[in-house]
């Protein structure tokens, strides 16, 4: 299923520069700019929780409203705090609704496959996202990949994928998506009441000698 625009208000914005900035996050919301198609670059204030909340969602195209024109964009940045978690910038690139862009989208696991008897196996995902070219209006939310079908020692692979009508990837067709191995049982720890003579490294061999002399004078 194609990516719908996600609608919003936006607003221009007019004082610029970092302090600007801060008390606009300050009052929640977040700077943003738009450019593209040889238009002047507009800079703009983004409603934090709204704009969040679709990014969080897999949102790429935007329908923003911004002085009673409507301008479709493509998200091209999106910055954030420190620790990864808050917005705190959008870069928006305007496009037409024919127009073939390229977009990275997460791939996502659907299922899970059944150990045969007492061999146990575990998913690895390999790839967690895929570079795509489509139209602006087809961008999927997800590639969605079946691994339930999965046996022991199987791999999935990028053309193993099943892309929608329109979209494709220039990424390697060859590079495994998701592997189902064996685990194997780590070796067997030593059985109880037998240690192992620890090596004292950096001993000489009359070193050795004298400390094995003084440990018999002890008995």
């Amino acid at each position: 299923m194609a990516t719908q625009a996600a609608q919003i208000t936006v607003k221009p914005r007019a004082e610029l520069g970092s302090r600007a900035n801060k008390r606009l996050r300050d009052s929640g919301f977040v700077p943003g700019v738009i450019y593209g198609h040889k238009e002047a670059v507009v800079p703009v204030t983004l409603p934090k929780k709204e704009v969040t909340n679709h990014l969080n969602h897999g949102a790429h195209l935007f329908d923003l409203a911004l002085e009673g024109k409507s301008e479709k964009v493509l998200v091209k940045e999106v910055q954030y705090d420190h620790l990864g978690i808050d917005v705190i910038h959008v870069d928006f690139a305007r496009v037409s609704l024919d127009e073939r862009v390229d977009v990275t989208v997460p791939v996502e696991l659907k299922g899970e496959p059944k150990n045969e008897g007492d061999v146990v196996g575990v998913i690895t995902q390999v790839i967690n996202e895929l570079e795509l070219e489509c139209l602006v209006t087809e961008i999927p939310n997800a590639i969605i990949v079946n691994v339930a079908d999965m046996k022991i020692d199987d791999q999935i692979t990028i053309a193993d994928l099943k892309l929608p009508p329109g979209v494709k990837t220039n990424q390697d067709p060859d590079a495994v998506v998701v592997t189902f191995k064996e685990v194997k049982e780590e070796e067997a720890a030593p059985v109880e009441g037998e240690t192992a003579e620890p090596e004292i490294i950096g001993r000489k061999p009359e070193e050795e000698a004298a400390a094995e002399g003084a440990a018999e004078e002890k008995k």
